[in-house]
């Protein structure tokens, strides 16, 4: 996914906990261990040296295991807790430099939170608690009342508006803690583990859910889990943290094919490659026919040098239209065919860069390569069916031999060594 400028930006972060922030400091840059770090000053390291950006429209995912400080994390990233040193920037503004009043104006205008607990009002209608923060920043009632009901719908809870929170389900309540963090439009929603507390089949729900509307409403998210199936299914970008560090960060793609250690490794050991992997990711770039300046000899000798089975044809827009099999070519007649359309099939299989490797399976089963487009509907490359069995089945999902490029589409592509 294309990404714009960033929103936020959270450069070398720390918070530590205790009476000798300074000491703790100097022990993290001699490169001690939290545990280390607790013998030697009593402080507990929260965060540390965390760095990342998050642009717009982007979902960025931070996972972690419980103490690994990614709650911590998210408080300080909206000053519920202050950091011990760093900087955080929304925009241009740094939020540590900020006075009360205008980390204030901050948080109802520019980002909002959505928390594990619903945190909903009993004594307000969900529509008034969808509200609430439009009633702090003095939004007149009329209007509070069109945003809130507008927000309900984007959740499909608008039904609802004038009910009580306790006449709804967890997943519904749920619903109406996010819609009331959409509310107020903010740039940044920052969600702390907002689905763990879900039973699993309406935390899938809320996850597609969640896919849907940051799709609609291009907002970005930082989102909060101990679960690394949420995500991956979540996330542009993942960030691993441990003992308050990242230990790894990537896009899910790059952190189940490459973990960077045995902590990753083990977490992403069960994982289905197939839900995660994507086309683009093993693609090859290969050289088409042209439809109207390509022959059947051509076709054949290119075969012949590649030693390929198939031969993809393009039109003049780059489009696949076509392709040209050694099968074809070997039952035309002898003295060849004057068209290349005479030997070609018009029943390509495609798919896009961006198709799971699971959806793509299916797609070899007659043994063609997939030809692999962009979203206008271009060739950039290729997939056969045995290098989506190799991706699924191997630790690697590109041979030691090979290295890979990255083309203006974005396409990661195999490239042999030398």
């Amino acid at each position: 996914m294309a990404h714009s400028e960033s929103r936020l930006a959270v450069k070398n972060l720390y918070k530590i906990f205790g009476d000798d922030p300074d000491g703790a400091l100097e022990r993290l840059g001699q490169g001690a261990t939290k545990d280390e770090v607790l013998r030697d000053t009593g402080c507990v390291v929260g965060v540390s040296d965390v760095s990342f950006e998050v642009a717009s429209g982007e979902i960025f995912v931070v996972m972690g295991l419980s103490g690994s400080g990614k709650s911590t994390l998210i408080r300080c990233i909206n000053r519920l807790i202050t950091p011990t040193r760093g900087e955080i920037l929304v925009g241009d503004e740094d939020l540590l430099a900020m006075d009360t009043e205008q980390l204030r104006e901050v948080r109802l205008e520019r980002m909002s939170m959505v928390f594990q607990h619903f945190a909903l009002f009993p004594h307000m209608t969900v529509a008034e608690n969808v509200a609430f923060g439009l009633k702090i920043r003095g939004v007149d009632p009329e209007q509070r009342r069109e945003k809130a009901l507008s927000s309900l719908r984007l959740v499909g809870l608008e039904e609802w508006a004038d009910s009580p929170p306790a006449n709804l389900s967890g997943g519904m309540q749920q619903r109406v803690g996010l819609a009331r963090g959409l509310a107020v439009d903010p740039e940044i929603l920052l969600m702390d583990e907002p689905f763990s507390a879900l039973d699993p089949l309406i935390r899938r729900d809320m996850q597609l859910e969640l896919i849907e509307l940051q799709r609609s409403i291009g907002n970005s998210i930082v989102f909060i889990t101990h679960d690394l199936h949420e995500a991956l299914i979540l996330g542009h970008r993942i960030a691993i943290m441990k003992d308050g560090r990242f230990v790894q960060m990537g896009t899910p793609e790059e952190i189940v094919v490459n973990p960077a250690d045995d902590y990753v490794t083990e977490f992403t050991r069960d994982i289905d490659r197939g839900r995660v992997l994507r086309v683009g990711s093993i693609a090859e770039r290969t050289e088409p026919l042209q439809m109207d300046r390509s022959s059947p000899s051509e076709a054949d000798n290119r075969l012949q040098e590649s030693g390929r089975s198939a031969i993809l044809v393009v039109d003049g827009n780059g489009k696949p239209v076509g392709m040209v099999t050694r099968a074809a070519l070997s039952r035309s007649p002898a003295s060849g065919s004057a068209e290349l359309s005479d030997v070609m099939t018009r029943d390509v299989p495609m798919a896009r860069q961006s198709t799971l490797l699971i959806e793509a399976y299916g797609k070899c089963s007659k043994g063609l390569p997939l030809a692999v487009v962009d979203d206008e509907g271009r060739l950039t490359g290729t997939v056969t069916p045995a290098a989506v069995l190799s991706a699924l089945a191997s630790d690697d999902a590109v041979d030691e031999s090979e290295s890979t490029e990255e083309d203006d589409n974005g396409t990661r592509t195999r490239v042999a060594a030398g």
